[in-house]
């Protein structure tokens, strides 16, 4: 190889390292600062391919996505002097990395995690200073943490960050309290089940005293049908022997008697005291004959 060709490949290779020096990557999930000498220039860098100059600029990344960060049991005094153990959680992002960089000793977690605490600390000791014991336990913990929430949203803008969340892991109560609490709380939630039960029997009862009246309104409706059709049976049935009976007058008395003969002559045990003459046996004595 000529010494062209050794220059050329050279050459090549110092461009690309030039190249790659002065290109970098921001992913969706990356928020970007470039510095010239130390100096924040430029901190708007969407997802895609950038450049810079080489040895005059850098660039710094940080994590845009929700962070997490869990705080120990801290102790706060409620409204009455006692003492409450607290242990919480706060979730927040980087939504102006250049003041998150100047206002966090160079964009460091740990600074900002710290101050974060601080802040959420603040807010929380404020919120439960205003209330009792009773109140911190017995409250809606949604009423309660965004309540903190308003209080810490203020100060964290400064630093740069958006606090989404604040939540309680746990509340350890003083021992020579945490007794007469429960027991309290018991009381209220008893005294809560009671009177739910005694609406709930007394809807119960309504029900139960409606439906008793509709059935009653169902059945006398259901009688008095049942008396219409039963009349009307009658009065069909003796309009039908009437016109029978006018027809032929014998055959009818005459099958008027054998139902007679038949529902009371021939019975074991039954006993007819009925006079010879009388007309009862009529078509039986003219059989006779």
């Amino acid at each position: 190889m000529s010494n062209r060709s050794y220059l050329a490949v050279i050459l090549f290779g110092f461009l690309a390292l030039v190249l790659s020096m002065a290109a970098f990557t921001v992913r969706e999930t990356d928020l970007a600062i470039k510095f010239r000498f130390g100096e924040i220039v430029r901190a708007d860098y969407g997802p895609g391919l950038h450049f810079m100059m080489p040895l005059v600029n850098n660039v710094r990344k940080f994590d845009r996505r929700i962070l997490t960060e869990d705080y120990p049991a801290e102790q706060f005094l409620t409204s009455e002097g006692k003492i409450l153990r607290i242990n919480f959680f706060v979730k927040w992002r980087i939504t102006d990395v250049s003041r998150y960089y100047t206002s966090t000793a160079g964009g460091s977690e740990d600074v900002a995690n710290r101050r974060l605490g601080e802040i959420v600390k603040d807010g929380i000791k404020g919120v439960i200073a205003k209330r009792t014991i009773q109140q911190v336990v017995a409250a809606e913990r949604t009423e309660f943490l965004s309540e903190v929430r308003k209080v810490a949203e203020g100060n964290v803008a400064g630093l740069g960050i958006s606090l989404i969340d604040v939540r309680v892991k746990s509340i350890d109560l003083p021992e020579e309290v945490s007794e007469s609490v429960f027991n309290r709380m018991q009381q209220d939630f008893a005294r809560q089940a009671a009177q739910l039960r005694a609406e709930g029997s007394a809807v119960s009862e309504q029900t139960r005293a409606e439906a008793d009246r509709q059935r009653t309104e169902i059945l006398a409706d259901a009688y008095r049908r049942a008396e219409i059709i039963r009349g009307e049976g009658d009065s069909a049935a003796a309009d039908i022997y009437a016109r029978a009976h006018s027809r032929n007058p014998d055959f009818f008395a005459f099958h008027r008697s054998m139902q007679a003969y038949r529902r009371s002559i021939g019975k074991e045990g039954d006993i007819l005291v009925l006079a010879p003459d009388g007309e009862f046996f009529k078509y039986l004595k003219e059989s006779g004959r």
